[in-house]
């Protein structure tokens, strides 16, 4: 860390920006007191707000550590890694943790050849760098030193023409070039196997050749697409022997001291296919006097912690995984099918141990006390929620039906009052459909569908929300460190482009404005029954910050809650159990709570899940749109209507409406006129007639491509474009380049 100046123990405007600055991404909230020579709290909470209102004015950021940085720049020393090679042969780089888009990072010329008895830096390492920003925004790196060989490895598909050599083909659709399989490598796999390699030899030009670390099987398989997601975003996969060991020798817990729950009628709710149940729950008009018109609901949840021990085997490969990872033909699951799907599950009729939280709200919906519990219990009915949706409205089936009067209307009784205090809250409101690939025992996509959303589904979601509610409030009134859940508001350059954009669709975000869940709310309702509603959603989504785990309580904007932890879903998210074992050691409920070594940790493990969740989300994206594109294979040169979902300098992005598949129109393929990109409008421009293609406008396509292996559709636009006016050259539009054709029939004519 930097040495800090005595200069900045002024404390001024200009002060704090210097320190951030000689901070090179090193400084936290403690260190630019130091750097600035405060002390005492009222100077602390001066500091605490000017660094929010430089954040707010979008003059400097946080990263993933909570450490502060000039708003656009990477610090100046960085962990980055080698992803390609320049026209001109030079190294291109990546940072490691990037929580933006990565710039361009071009190593200074000579620098990683490597000297005498030294080893060049190839694709795939990494290398500690220091960067320094050139006039164009790229950066330049100097190396600093040299970190060795990631594990980062590269999924390919082998082809061997009948004439030429054979390559390896990368499925990433952002890795450009070939490989060549290194001597003695070609025959380990056969034409059409996706293999795993590592570069074996980095050469200044021409191809790079590799070695074949692992066959994975026929890329036509079914099921390739889920392979070829996990294995691209290096998802770790099953359990290691020292995992199942332990897993063996784990026996049922017995109730002995927990409280017992077992009279009560809990039941879970969850989807048609779910094989593990975490949670389940009860609701019951409140009998106190005092409480007239109120409710208490019970939610139960299972209790992980009863079985994994801290530091064991079993909690280091959950730790590791992260989380599960919902794909369309298979689950890849945190913990062990035995206690996933088994010990941990809140089976029907079946006794397990549990910890459970129970709350008694108002008539109004306003939480007046709760209180968690170790308890035992056993869940008196599994339903799905459209068994539970069909039982309220008059149908269902007989086991649903049994439990209406007892079970099911208490629970929407609660609920209710539960919607009035959500009302008042007034969390972010986005309408996103939820789209679901049902593919078939064989492996094959057999519909694209969006999933049905009901009361039931809200019901569970605004119980487990006031669950881990309590659980953050229980933590914090007891000062027990913990994992919260963080959404924080979104940054002012969003709102920025998000103002642009809305000025397209003749709506409005004054300059300054506070960001609230309330006004988003009150923009998407101006948007409602417009042809710009779906775009309008989707550009606010796409305004909010991501998610992430941090130590730090910093709130969560769009459940619009002042303090939330994940509580709820210990099965399938590592960040539950560790909010479990604080509890645990918090409220004395046992003996296998948290342990001083994971409380010291609690900033790494936060670190690392956030990122481990991405990882995740990524892997699932990718293999969705592999299954979709898959599924669209068989209708190329098919017409769809679509959405314009997103404008660049090499093209337009459309969603389909049929699926959710989302194409590209490379800028190529929209006609002999040169085409612009225009930021502001959200639109590519003609150049000479100022017609133009824009964000959200309804299109038609014919798909020309789309390729399994990748996920990728290509598309071709068959609408013409709207008229406007010829455009005059201004800052924000900018020239594209042309995106190469990647095979596919000819354009036709267009409609």
């Amino acid at each position: 860390m930097n040495k800090p100046d005595p200069k900045l123990a002024s404390f001024t405007r200009e002060g704090l920006l210097e320190a951030v600055k000689q901070g090179e991404g090193q400084f936290g909230k403690r260190e630019l007191a130091r750097a600035l020579g405060l002390k005492g709290s009222d100077h602390k909470r001066h500091l605490k707000e000017q660094l929010a209102l430089l954040e707010e004015e979008g003059v400097i950021a946080k990263d993933s550590k909570r450490n502060y940085v000039l708003a656009g720049a990477l610090p100046a020393v960085t962990v980055v890694m080698i992803t390609d090679r320049d026209s001109d042969g030079e190294l291109l780089a990546e940072p490691v943790r990037a929580d933006r888009a990565a710039p361009i990072i071009r190593l200074a010329p000579g620098e990683g050849a490597g000297g005498p008895g030294q080893t060049a830096l190839g694709i795939g390492d990494k290398a500690l760098v220091r960067l320094a920003e050139q006039d164009d925004g790229s950066y330049e790196a100097r190396l600093l030193k040299k970190l060795g060989q990631s594990a980062h490895r590269v999924l390919c598909v082998m082809r061997k023409p009948e004439k030429g050599y054979a390559r390896l083909m990368p499925v990433d659709r952002r890795t450009r070039h070939e490989l060549v399989p290194a001597k003695g490598e070609n025959d380990k796999a056969q034409d059409g196997d996706l293999v795993l390699v590592r570069i074996a030899k980095e050469r200044r030009y021409g191809l790079k050749t590799a070695e074949i670390v692992e066959v994975l099987g026929d890329v036509d398989s079914p099921g390739a697409g889920s392979v070829i997601a996990l294995h691209a975003h290096g998802v770790p996969q099953g359990f290691s022997e020292a995992e199942l060991t332990e897993t063996r020798k784990i026996k049922p817990a017995k109730m002995g001291q927990r409280e017992d729950l077992r009279a009560l009628p809990l039941i879970t709710i969850d989807p048609d296919d779910a094989k593990d149940h975490d949670d389940a729950v009860y609701a019951a008009p409140d009998e106190d006097d005092s409480n007239k018109g109120g409710w208490v609901v019970i939610v139960a949840i299972a209790d992980v912690a009863a079985y994994i021990e801290p530091g064991g085997q079993l909690d280091r490969g959950a730790f590791k995984r992260g989380n599960s990872i919902y794909l369309p033909d298979r689950v890849v699951p945190m913990l062990p099918e035995r206690l996933s799907n088994d010990l941990c599950s809140l089976r029907e009729l079946e006794e397990r141990p549990c910890m459970a939280v129970r709350m008694v709200f108002d008539q109004y919906g306003q939480k007046r006390s709760h209180r968690f519990i170790r308890g035992w219990m056993k869940s008196a009915a599994k339903l799905s929620y459209t068994d539970a949706q069909n039982a309220i409205e008059g149908g269902g089936p007989d086991k649903a039906v049994q439990l209406l009067d007892s079970v099911l209307r208490p629970l929407w009784g609660a609920y209710e009052a539960l919607s009035k205090a959500r009302a008042d809250r007034e969390p972010l409101e986005i309408d996103a459909p939820e789209r679901r690939v049902r593919v078939a025992e064989d492996g094959q996509v057999i519909g694209v569908e969006v999933r049905e959303r009901f009361d039931a589904h809200k019901l569970i979601e605004e119980f487990m929300i006031q669950a881990n509610v309590c659980a953050a409030e229980s933590l914090e009134m007891k000062r027990t460190p913990l994992i919260y859940r963080v959404h924080e508001q979104p940054s002012r350059e969003k709102i920025e482009g998000l103002s642009d954009f809305l000025q397209t669709v003749s709506m409005k975000w004054s300059k300054g404005e506070k960001a609230t869940p309330k006004r988003f709310n009150k923009l998407l309702a101006q948007a409602k029954g417009t042809e710009h509603y779906e775009t309008v959603n989707e550009v606010v989504l796409r305004s909010q910050s991501q998610a992430i785990y941090d130590t730090e309580n910093l709130g969560h904007f769009g459940l619009n809650l002042d303090r939330y932890a994940h509580f709820t879903s210990p099965i399938r998210r590592y960040a539950d159990l560790t909010v479990h074992r604080a509890l645990i050691r918090a409220l004395d409920l046992g003996p296998d709570g948290q342990t001083d070594e994971e409380r010291s940790r609690l900033d790494t493990i936060a670190e690392e899940i956030t990122h481990s969740e991405r990882r995740a989300m990524a892997a699932e994206r990718d293999a969705v749109d592999r299954f979709i594109a898959l599924y669209l294979a068989e209708r190329i040169g098919g017409e769809f209507e679509g959405r314009i979902t997103g404008v660049t300098r090499f093209g337009a992005f459309v969603r389909l409406l049929e699926t959710g598949a989302d194409g590209l129109v490379p800028i190529s393929q929209l006609g002999a006129e040169r085409w612009h990109h225009d930021e502001r409008a959200h639109a590519l421009v003609g150049e000479e007639s100022g017609n133009r293609y824009r964000l959200g406008m309804n299109v038609t396509v014919r798909i020309e491509e789309a390729t399994p292996v990748t996920g990728g559709l290509l598309l071709d636009i068959l609408t013409r474009p709207e008229k406007g006016p010829r455009p005059t050259r201004r800052a924000g539009m900018r020239r594209p380049g042309h995106a190469p054709r990647r095979g596919g029939p000819k354009r036709g004519r267009r409609r």
